[in-house]
């Protein structure tokens, strides 16, 4: 499961395999794209990613070290992304996120 913290009462979780996609935006944006809550096929939730610029290869190469760490090591089955009501990161580039859910 991927954990994503926005704000004290909104935050989201997503299993690994509906992730369909990570892309770079734009300079310093990062979009997480998952198969929609709603089970909407043509439609997607979407986390949006911030980070120092031209760290993004950096940032998704955390994120993709801190899932295989994940499920390799720590067995609990989660890893958090970001944590922007601790300021907590899965690194140190990331900014802040933001997510829309497809409704």
């Amino acid at each position: 499961m991927l954990i994503f913290i926005d704000a004290a009462d909104d935050a989201a979780m997503f299993p690994l395999d509906r992730l369909v996609a990570t892309t770079v935006a734009a300079d310093a944006t990062i979009l997480m794209h998952f198969e929609s809550n709603i089970n909407d096929r043509d439609e997607q939730d979407l986390i949006t990613i911030t980070c120092t610029a031209d760290k993004e290869l950096q940032v998704m190469k955390s994120i993709a070290a801190g899932i295989n760490a994940a499920k390799r090591n720590n067995g609990q089955g989660y890893v958090v992304i970001a944590d922007d009501v601790n300021s907590k990161y899965i690194d140190s580039a990331i900014t802040g996120i933001a997510y829309t859910l497809d409704s």
